[in-house]
């Protein structure tokens, strides 16, 4: 027998309802039902969906991200290709090369864009609950938008995105919010932090004196407690912002509470790569342990430019799909699963050929069909039907096909009535089975 191989750690299968896995993740239908309600809000929105490629230049991520965050540093799957040397990278977010489909195609031409995509995500990190090495995630992008309604309309498309999940008491998650001001504003705040830490080297750790001079902001993100009073003693980038930042920030929380949102402003919420200013948000739980965050994003004005396009303003935010459904799975939020409309049973030899035609007919008309194969009792059938979660089972026993009909069983509505259906119009009765349909 040949030696079983298993999956790459931290990269996981999601396998389907009723499969046996070692790992905690989410269910298959959850997955199915998350993709249908996602569909439902990026239309309601007005966004448009979008694919790139999964391995791109690394000098894309180095560009874009920073060279110095850790996903560049440390957490990136990189690798030369042997045909032309290339250095080429499986992405570790979306974002960047989202902007470079955008400058390379002049997308931004007629005019600003509202997109989205989903799709697998790759970083060499620990693996843990709700953190993998392969993980997927949504990503929405608004380039070309300058204004604060922009981010106000991302931060309650989250909002709306919860509500349809059933996210909707106030204990299940929280909005942070912060403004990481414009450039000049950012250096000025950078030279301060410098300094303040200098004068408190002694409590910082190894990763924080390493990041000292080259990427200081991200020192307010640390989650060693021994440093946290020394960063809470730091001076604040809110204190360094100029007008026109400020009344930027200031018109998106007041636009937030207009539309009864509440917020915190968290002023060490930076997030993790180079490009954002200005605005930055994530949606938080305490149900998760340490992998509370379950969405994050921000403005981004400068990236466009950086990458080779003309100056254009952009904000977004990605989403973790595996920790958030992680987040529905543990509060019982599971959605419908993915039931048959219909469960075919074939008792007699000769059914499963009077049975093909009428089965692609219910299917043409919108009718979910699962027809039973490998044989077996009508009883053991018909349990395959109700385990199956079918609301009928569509019977096509010998009886039924020498007098041309197929015989319709209710499974979910308690009384396991029956009527006679004309085999050779099946489209005629089609609409019956789905009438109750949710």
């Amino acid at each position: 027998m040949a030696e079983k191989l298993s999956a790459v750690k931290g990269m996981n299968d999601i396998l389907p309802a009723g499969v046996d896995r070692k790992e905690v993740l989410p269910r298959n239908t959850t997955w199915t039902w998350f993709d249908e309600v996602l569909r439902r809000v990026m239309a309601r929105y007005g966004y448009q969906y979008i694919v790139t490629p999964v391995v791109e230049p690394t000098q894309l991520f180095v560009r874009g991200l920073g060279e110095v965050t850790d996903i560049v540093e440390k957490e990136m799957y990189s690798f030369t290709d042997s045909m032309n040397g290339d250095k080429l990278t499986l992405r570790p977010e979306a974002t960047a090369g989202i902007v470079r489909a955008v400058v390379e195609h002049n997308a931004l031409y007629n005019g600003p864009l509202r997109i989205w995509t989903t799709g697998p995500m790759f970083r060499h990190e620990r693996p843990q609950k709700g953190r993998y090495r392969q993980f997927h995630q949504l990503d929405v992008e608004a380039l070309g938008f300058p204004g604060p309604d922009v981010d106000v309309e991302l931060i309650l498309m989250g909002r709306a995105l919860w509500r349809e999940l059933g996210l909707v008491a106030e204990e299940h998650y929280r909005l942070e919010i912060n403004t990481l001001g414009d450039p000049a504003e950012r250096q000025a705040h950078r030279a301060a932090l410098i300094a303040h830490f200098e004068k408190h080297a002694d409590q910082l750790d190894g990763e924080a004196r390493q990041r000292l001079h080259s990427n200081p902001l991200r020192i307010l993100d640390t989650k060693n407690p021994a440093m946290q009073a020394v960063v809470e003693a730091a001076p604040k980038l809110i204190d360094f912002l100029g007008g026109e930042t400020r009344a930027h920030f200031d018109a998106t929380c007041r636009a937030l509470e207009a539309a009864g949102q509440p917020y915190r402003v968290n002023t060490r919420l930076v997030r993790g790569m180079d490009y954002y200013n200005r605005t930055v948000f994530e949606w938080v739980t305490d149900k998760l342990g340490s992998q509370g965050t379950i969405c994050g994003g921000g403005r981004y004005d400068g990236l466009i430019e950086q990458m080779g396009g003309k100056a254009a303003p952009a904000i977004g935010f990605g989403l973790g799909i595996e920790r958030l459904l992680l987040l529905l799975d543990q509060l019982g939020l599971q959605g419908p699963g993915a039931a048959p409309d219909a469960y075919c049973v074939l008792p007699g030899e000769d059914a499963w050929l009077s049975a093909v035609p009428a089965v692609e007919a219910l299917r043409a008309a919108g009718v979910d069909v699962l027809v039973h194969a490998g044989g077996g009792s009508f009883k053991n059938q018909l349990k395959k039907a109700d385990a199956s979660g079918a609301r009928f089972a569509l019977i096509f026993g010998d009886d039924e096909l020498g007098r041309g009909v197929v015989t319709v069983k209710a499974l979910r509505d308690g009384t396991g009535a029956q009527q006679q259906q004309p085999l050779a119009d099946p489209a005629a009765w089609a609409a019956s089975l789905l009438q109750s349909k949710a």
